[in-house]
């Protein structure tokens, strides 16, 4: 009998290059949002947002806490990596819009740094988190108990 299986769709090399990206973009999502809650907490971003002329700033201030920190540590575990990915890209898409877009280098308050994290989460998005992650592990256990099912059958 035949037994479908899922195959990975990624190397060796490409997991481990996954994970470091995941590390270096989750470090830095936590970084960002802790440095928000050191600096002034949920009340103090939402009033530089609203000063920048964000729009509902205080929900913007909550979703950029929100995605830095949580969506930090799901990106670092490899987990909802594709959801998390596109909420990151959403974030760091405003980031540019309302606060970076009017010069490139980062030095100059430019939108360099807000693009390259966020075509990182998009990257992330679609490729998944490969094979170390928390992703690959549950879609591993689905898979095994799928085949597992066919095998009773």
């Amino acid at each position: 009998m035949n037994i479908p299986t899922i195959h990975p769709r990624t190397t060796p090399t490409a997991d481990v290059a996954l994970l470091v990206g995941r590390i270096a973009l989750g470090v830095t999502m936590v970084a960002h949002g802790l440095q928000k809650l050191d600096q002034g907490g949920l009340g103090g971003t939402a009033e530089g947002f609203e000063a920048m002329g964000i729009p509902a700033a205080g929900a913007a201030a909550l979703f950029a806490i929100s995605i830095e920190v949580g969506g930090g540590v799901l990106i670092l575990l490899g987990a909802l990596t594709p959801v998390v990915g596109v909420l990151w890209a959403a974030n760091m898409a405003g980031a540019w819009w309302y606060v970076h877009r009017d010069a490139f280098f980062a030095g100059e308050g430019g939108y360099e740094l807000v693009m390259v994290l966020g075509a990182l989460g998009l990257v992330l998005a679609g490729t998944g988190p490969g094979r170390l992650s928390v992703d690959a592990l549950l879609t591993r256990r689905r898979t095994s108990e799928r085949e597992q099912e066919l095998v009773s059958a």
